[in-house]
Formats: structure tokens, sequence, C-alpha cells
């Protein structure tokens, strides 16, 4: 049974509480689902933008340079910062927090470094449900920042109601091959360090693959701003950019629609998590290890092993 002061906390966004509801809901706890419960008639009110793109794009440089504005502007900031995990501890890697630092003592922003934990998307299973708490909390942005692993970015459309692509003069000669993954998801681009060579080749070849592909936001056109994000040009107008984007959403009832769609995919992972944990107990796996020599040698395919194992699981169910 959870204390009612932790949701005191969360609701007064008492950082100290806001941490350790994180940490129960990335450690699975069981307290984690009736935690999540409790606080889900707090959640809908925070904007949440996803920032990603290529390793050593300064996804974090402009990040900690939109935390700084957003706070200029009086609004309060959540960051959920995606790393890759480590081998050895399961941990956070990079530990992004790093590069936050001027914005580690203001009580109206939280950082918080996840571990991917093997998600292939870039983002942590849990990082939605931590996303839940900084919402719960009050925050009126919330931003996650994943790591840049390239084509398998899909799952921060999934999550973000706005999503930014950090893209370098550098990635110019990669645009074409990345097209069908990282470069299908961004509602705008951002091309970073545009003051080095290359830059306006880039933008080019970049405005190419977007005449070439249909606008998947019926009449939202996308932008590509340019930015030097340690020195702090074109923030301001990444930051229009987004509450751009939010007013094209809003007016057009798509915010809704995309937080629906997102919501159900949400319970569908859900699901099926529930259902894979509840498969493989461990009278199941004994059936599998016991049996995967059968496949091995071709007596039996693996559908057929596969169709014994969701019998077996059916009949435990009916019983």
């Amino acid at each position: 049974m959870l204390d009612k002061k932790i949701f005191d906390g969360i609701f007064k966004r008492d950082k100290r509480f806001v941490s350790r509801a994180i940490s129960i809901v990335e450690s699975s706890e069981v307290n984690s689902v009736e935690l999540l419960k409790q606080i889900h008639s707090k959640t809908g009110n925070a904007y949440r933008i996803g920032i990603t793109g290529p390793p050593g794009a300064g996804k974090s440089t402009i990040t900690n340079q939109l935390i700084k504005l957003f706070r200029k502007q009086n609004k309060s900031v959540g960051v959920i910062a995606v790393d890759p995990t480590s081998p050895f501890t399961g941990g956070a890697l990079l530990g992004d927090r790093v590069r936050m630092n001027d914005s580690h003592n203001d009580p109206d922003v939280f950082i918080r470094s996840m571990a991917t934990r093997g998600s292939l998307g870039g983002l942590s299973k849990k990082t939605i449900d931590a996303a839940d708490v900084l919402d719960a909390a009050g925050f009126d942005y919330i931003i996650f920042e994943t790591v840049g692993v390239g084509q398998s970015e899909l799952d921060i459309a999934q999550t973000a109601d706005s999503t930014i692509v950090v893209l370098v003069p550098e990635s110019g000669d990669a645009i074409q091959a990345m097209k069908a993954g990282l470069m299908e998801i961004a509602d705008f681009f951002v091309m970073n360090k545009s003051d080095r060579p290359g830059a306006e080749n880039a933008i080019s070849a970049l405005k190419t693959i977007l005449s070439l592909k249909d606008n998947h936001s019926r009449d939202w056109g996308i932008e590509i701003v340019q930015a030097v994000g340690t020195e702090n040009k074109g923030i301001s107008e990444i930051a229009d950019t987004i509450q751009k984007h939010k007013n094209f959403l809003t007016s057009t009832n798509l915010l809704t629609e995309k937080r629906k769609s997102n919501m159900k995919l949400r319970i569908r992972n859900i699901i099926d998590e529930k259902l894979r944990h509840e498969i493989w107990a461990d009278d199941r796996i004994d059936f599998l290890n016991e049996s995967i020599g059968s496949v091995i040698s071709a007596k039996v395919s693996p559908y057929q092993l596969s169709e014994e194992i969701i019998k077996k699981y059916k009949l435990d169910i009916a019983q």
C-alpha cells in the first residue's frame, strides 16, 4: 500500500516524491500499477515533445536551451533523457543530466535519465509511465530526449505530441537512407550546427525528400529550422514552431485524435506484456526446454510447438 504522502508530494511537484515515484515505476514494483492508476486523473495537461536524431546531432544541447527558454516564459519543464543501457549495471549509460546542470536546482525543472533496457525504439518501456508522473505533477512541458539509434525511433512518434528530428550537415549523405525510418516521424526538423560547411546542401537534400513524400498530417507543412545550439541560435524559432504545431493540432482536433491513437496502442502494449508474462510461467518454460530438441531434430515444427504451448495456456485459463 502506497503512503498518501507520495501522492500529495507528486501533486505539489515535490522533486523528492516525483523522483521516488519514477523509481517505483521504473523498477516494476507491484506498487507501480497502483500508483499509475491513482495519478491518471491528473494527467493529460502536459504537452509532450520528442527530440530525436542521430548520435552527435546536439539533442542534449537543444534540449538544454529549450529548458532555459521555457523557463523564461514561466513554464515548468520535465525532461526524460533516455540513454543506452549499461551492459554491466542495467542503468543509464550516458547520463545526459550532466549536460543540463544549469537547470538542476530550478524547482520547476525536473530531469531524469532512464535506460532503454533493450527497447529498440529508442524509448524505455517505462518512459511513458514516468511521463505520466511528470504530467500529474503539473509540468507544462515534458521533453523526451531519445538515444539516437537511427531508423528504430518510431515509437517516439507514438508517445510525443510533437516530434522533432535533429540533424547536422554531416547527415546530408545519409538523408536518403534515413528517410524510411527516422525521417518519417518528424513533425519538423532542426538542422543543428548549421554554421558548418555543407549545411545548405543538407537542407536542400532534405527539402527534396520532403517534397516527394506525402504529408502525414493533412495540411501541416513540415518545416526545417536552422540552429546552432551551442550559441543559442535558432532556439526561439524551434519553440515558436513547437507552439505553431501545437496550435495546428488543437485547431484541427488532431491532438485529440493522436492521443487517442497513442493511448490505444499503449493499452495494447500493456495487455501484450501482461499476457506474455502469464503465458511464460515456469511450467511452460520447462515444457519449451523439454520439447526444443524435437524442433531442432525437425520432428516438430516451431509452429506446432507454439500451438501446443498456447493450447496449454488456454487450458490453464479454463481451469
